[in-house]
């Protein structure tokens, strides 16, 4: 499956509020200007100071700081007053970090569930908030890159619109890829593995008590995975990724729903790469770990 099968990435989400949020103040606001004329004569300024004023309003929704403005109704107020707040929000979210939540198993024993993690959306290129419209490219995934990106939903699955999928990139384009036995091949090469011993699970993740945890060396990017002793996960033929699309796959190689079931991953559709853990929090058994606090592999 690839982006021409792929559900629009548009989805109703943080950022999408925000921008209507921002959208209702500014239109408060103009209103509130086109039909009050003391508030109109305040915003009159001389031709030196009216590009300067003009930029002021976008980021504080007045002319000046010295701008009154209580005697205008409550709801301009509020607008004026919270609408910075609301564009720092959009820009931060928007373009440089957005944070996410790590939902289930599927990326342990890297990331586990509850993990909050920082993902930075500027490392590919600058991207327009909303429709994810790449404007300036600074680099590509590589493999190894642990991603946020949303789900391509093919099959149209009820309940996944819009959802956020966390994978690690393992193929890019152009690779040709297969995965036997829980043997991972990219371009004829076998990558190698490492034995690390028996995995101890904690809250969410004591099923996989006694798992196989192996680190597989992937170019410069080794990282842990997990795979089960009864059997092995599900295998993939070899395959060519396309031009403009990836593959993932998650570190618990048995418990994870990713490019060997669904697809390939659109670049468009990548969002960030993920970064570190800012907080963990496994609502499942009420857990705190700050030992969690901090980068991955």
């Amino acid at each position: 499956m690839t982006i021409e099968n792929a559900e629009p990435f548009f989805a109703w989400d943080v950022l999408s509020w925000l921008f209507v949020a921002i959208i209702v103040a500014i239109v408060i606001v103009l209103i509130d200007l086109f039909f009050n004329k003391k508030t109109k004569k305040e915003a009159v300024t001389n031709d030196k100071s009216k590009l300067g004023s003009f930029f002021y309003f976008l980021i504080f929704l007045k002319f000046s700081k010295s701008e009154k403005y209580n005697h205008r109704p409550k709801i301009v107020q509020w607008s004026i007053e919270l609408f910075p707040v609301l564009l720092l929000v959009f820009v931060f979210r928007g373009f440089i970090f957005e944070p996410f939540r790590v939902p289930s198993n599927s990326m342990m024993p890297t990331l586990l569930t509850g993990d909050f993690i920082l993902v930075n959306k500027f490392d590919y290129g600058l991207r327009l908030p909303i429709t994810n419209t790449k404007i300036i490219e600074f680099s590509k995934p590589e493999r190894g890159d642990v991603i946020v990106f949303r789900y391509p939903n093919y099959e149209r699955t009820e309940g996944y619109s819009g959802v956020d999928f966390i994978k690690r990139v393992v193929a890019l384009p152009g690779d040709k890829i297969s995965y036997k036995k829980d043997q991972l091949t990219i371009n004829g090469e076998i990558i190698d593995v490492n034995k690390v011993g028996p995995y101890l699970g904690v809250d969410s993740g004591r099923s996989m008590n006694n798992y196989r945890l192996v680190r597989e060396l992937i170019d410069s990017a080794n990282h842990d995975i997990l795979l089960n002793p009864k059997g092995h996960s599900k295998e993939l033929p070899e395959i060519t990724i396309p031009e403009g699309h990836y593959f993932v796959m998650g570190d618990n190689r048995s418990h994870s729903s990713d490019s060997r079931f669904w697809g390939f991953v659109p670049e468009d559709f990548i969002i960030g790469k993920a970064i570190g853990i800012w907080l963990h929090w496994d609502w499942n058994y009420n857990t705190m770990q700050f030992s969690r606090i901090g980068g991955f592999d």
